[in-house]
């Protein structure tokens, strides 16, 4: 009798024992690699800290259950490669960047690692994916589609600037892409051609690029008023910059509000904000099981037009009533930018 009670009992004290045993196991915790093009370890800047809101949304949190390898560009694009290559050697689960040449870096480097992006650029055009509907291979995420808005950007500073006749574009020649070519420069160009403005290129080079010298080739050649194209390097100086399009009364439009909040005039792009959140909902799904293969490339819904009023005091000028009817921001007092080119939101004001 109590021989066939423990035969019975057998499959019950077997199934409990591997139930006991495997909770005991430890969960694997997802690690994250995310290879930033602004800021350092001490000031990671609004990307890395949307990107972290994101995760905890979702209700991931670093150093838990979830562990987020960062490294800073810092300006360096020589240690591009070296990051992109120390991540792919540690296994990271997901392989996140905002930064052009690390997401093409991350491309060759790895067939297998799941990459979510988060670019400025065409992903189709540049050959990053093969469609937006379905990338292909490993890489996802979203295109803030920044290029495609360099002609509305500068029919919006003629608008600004009703007097405007020729307008320089401040670009880094070190952000010239073999495959690609001088990154925004020859949209400009191109749209300036098309409304008969004057056009001027204040190329420099990093990664301690000649502002000084940009801004007297500026004056020398009479430009009244720039465009910057943004790139980690010159988003480094972004307070810098803005300064100097003071100091020179030159009205600044700029591919990111974070220009605007250090000072800079007006920017007209997508919420940077919102499209870091944006990339830690990928990474939520790919850890869930999806393939990036198979997660659409997000572009955006909205873009933002920010005007900083106390700029334009500054420099003696005043924005139209048509301008200012269609402002989606509007900033009255200057944030703080440290040296690493990172806002201090604390200091920023806006209706």
């Amino acid at each position: 009798m109590k021989k066939t009670i423990l035969v019975s009992l057998l499959p019950i004290l077997i199934l409990t024992f591997v139930y006991l045993a495997a909770a005991q196991q430890p969960t694997k915790v997802p690690r994250i690699g995310y290879v930033s093009g602004f800021g350092d370890p001490n000031n990671p800047g609004p990307q890395v800290e949307a990107f972290r809101q994101g995760l905890r949304d979702l209700g991931y949190v670093e150093g838990k259950n979830i562990l987020v390898e960062y490294r800073y560009i810092e300006g360096k694009r020589d240690q591009i490669l070296e990051h992109v290559a120390e991540l792919v050697q540690l296994k990271v689960d997901v392989l996140v960047s905002g930064t052009l040449p690390a997401i093409l870096a991350a491309k060759q480097a790895t067939k297998t690692i799941p990459i979510v992006m988060v670019t400025n650029m065409d992903p189709v055009a540049t050959g990053i994916v093969d469609s937006f509907a379905r990338p292909g291979g490993n890489i996802t995420g979203l295109t803030r589609l920044t290029r495609d808005l360099n002609g509305k950007r500068l029919e919006l500073l003629k608008e600004v600037v009703p007097g405007m006749l020729r307008v320089g574009v401040l670009w880094e020649t070190e952000g010239v892409i073999a495959s690609i070519g001088p990154i925004g420069f020859k949209e400009y160009e191109a749209a300036a051609r098309a409304m008969k403005v004057g056009f001027q290129s204040l190329e420099v080079g990093g990664p301690n690029p000649d502002l000084e010298g940009a801004f007297q080739a500026a004056t020398k050649g009479r430009v009244n008023a720039l465009i910057t194209a943004r790139t980690a390097v010159l988003n480094r100086y972004a307070k810098q910059i803005v300064d100097l399009a003071i100091k020179n009364r030159l009205p600044s439009m700029h591919e990111g509000s974070e220009y605007v909040e250090a000072g800079g005039l007006v920017s007209y792009a997508a919420s940077p904000a919102e499209s870091f959140r944006r990339a830690a909902h990928y990474v939520d799904r790919i850890l869930k099981g999806s393939k990036p293969a198979d997660l659409p490339v997000e572009t955006p819904t909205k873009f933002e037009l920010v005007i900083n009023l106390k700029t334009a005091k500054q420099i003696g000028l005043t924005i139209p009533e048509s301008v200012l009817y269609r402002v989606d921001r509007v900033i009255k007092e200057s944030a703080g930018i440290n040296r690493h080119g990172v806002a201090d939101e604390s200091r920023t004001r806006k209706e």
